[in-house]
């Protein structure tokens, strides 16, 4: 499979289903896993991370959850092609740096994806539409048990999983929730939210995970330390604080809607505007204007668009895939009037 095909369609978790979709973009779960006897990525030589890379790679495709998955070797792709990867939140933008041992699985849907000698030997992910924690955990812990019956991953008794980082050793796993949260932005109590959510010792990121700035307004919320409690336990924490973001942007979403009903609807309509006739335009300019006219969606302000259509256009619209549609390198200007045709295309503007 190669990455031409990727662009045919788009993964499965931006489908705009499952449990609070309208606010719930995402579930993740990521395990983090280390061979045993062999040294962290971070300290292994260029011999060392190639043969654990291709000890990885043939356990993981001789498992039935990957029969039909793509290969990357990333030291073997150029930087859009990277780029590409890191937007469908498929692989980490460290996972693109120093590529040299690194590869990268992913199943058909792109459900499913493991780096390899990212920080650790294995990052096992998998990525689900809406709040779906339960059943992502369970597919998770079924493919850790397959690749653990060909892999000997290191683990001790009293610390659990060992870990490249000290944060994820234990049950090493990493759950995260990606919501659209606009309504608690637009009456300035985001702050106070994700204040309250760093008391209970989760983290809050932006749209790319780590090291990133919530745009749009879309937040990741993830647990920050995995040793000292159980998969079930972690997962279910993570669902109880969910459940009350989720609760207090429903009760901002009806306030506007009861308060200041004609200046939301002005902004969105603004957006919806701006999107069907612009010419030129950002990608920074685009998602934020895409999180008003998904806000209008969700709310049955604005007609004749799904869902899944805007979910998509936030991926669709990024700079390495508007140049891989076009099959060549575009400057930051001739992206800005691509994104733009592309956008009136699928929203059938002017």
């Amino acid at each position: 499979m190669s990455l031409d095909e990727f662009l045919r369609r788009t993964g499965e978790w931006l489908k705009g289903s499952g449990s609070f979709a309208n606010i719930v973009v995402s579930s993740r779960i990521r395990l983090a896993r280390n061979l045993a006897l062999k040294p962290f990525p971070n300290r292994a030589n260029k011999k060392e991370l190639n043969e654990s890379l291709e000890n990885i790679r043939a356990a993981i495709l001789g498992t039935e959850y990957f029969k039909n998955a793509a290969f990357f070797r990333i030291s073997e792709m150029d930087n859009v092609d990277r780029q590409f990867l890191i937007e469908r939140h498929l692989m980490s933008h460290d996972h693109a740096v120093n590529p040299e041992g690194k590869g990268l699985v992913v199943s058909s849907e792109e459900v499913l994806s493991v780096m390899i000698n990212e920080e650790d030997h294995l990052r096992i992910q998998v990525l689900q539409s809406g709040l779906n924690l339960d059943d992502t955990w369970q597919i998770a812990d079924a493919i850790d048990n397959a690749l653990s019956e060909k892999l000997n991953f290191a683990f001790l008794p009293q610390w659990g999983y060992l870990t490249a980082c000290p944060t994820n050793t234990g049950t090493a796993i990493r759950g995260s929730v990606m919501l659209h949260l606009p309504a608690l932005v637009m009456t300035k109590q985001i702050n106070k939210v994700l204040a309250a959510v760093a008391k209970l010792n989760f983290a809050s990121r932006g749209f790319y995970g780590e090291g990133t700035q919530a745009s749009g307004n879309f937040y990741q919320i993830s647990n920050q330390v995995s040793l000292g409690h159980t998969e079930q336990d972690m997962i279910q924490n993570i669902n109880g604080l969910i459940r009350q973001v989720i609760e207090q942007e429903e009760q901002a979403r009806q306030a506007l809607l009861l308060q200041n009903r004609p200046m939301l609807e002005d902004k969105i309509f603004r957006s919806w505007g701006l999107l069907r006739s612009s010419r030129i335009i950002s990608s920074q300019e685009t998602i934020e204007l895409l999180s008003m006219v998904r806000l209008g969606v969700d709310l049955d302000i604005v007609k004749g668009v799904t869902l899944k259509a805007i979910n998509e256009l936030f991926i669709l619209i990024q700079p390495a895939h508007l140049q891989k549609f076009d099959g060549k390198k575009l400057s930051a200007g001739e992206r800005d009037v691509k994104r733009a045709n592309l956008i009136r295309e699928k929203l059938g503007g002017d």
